[in-house]
């Protein structure tokens, strides 16, 4: 019983954590464009030739 009381504010510390790291990357517009990503792989604009 007593490691309930270590337990339980750990995890809502985690889990406070893990929540405002979300809404860091919801408002710094990182899932903004998805789509963009996946077709990112074959543009030829980022080719290095040495």
């Amino acid at each position: 019983m007593s490691s309930l009381l270590y337990l339980i504010p750990i995890s809502l510390i985690l889990g406070s954590i893990a929540l405002a790291a979300f809404i860091y990357t919801i408002r710094s517009s990182q899932y903004d464009d998805l789509d963009k990503e996946k077709y990112r792989i074959l543009s030829d604009e980022n080719i290095r030739e040495d």
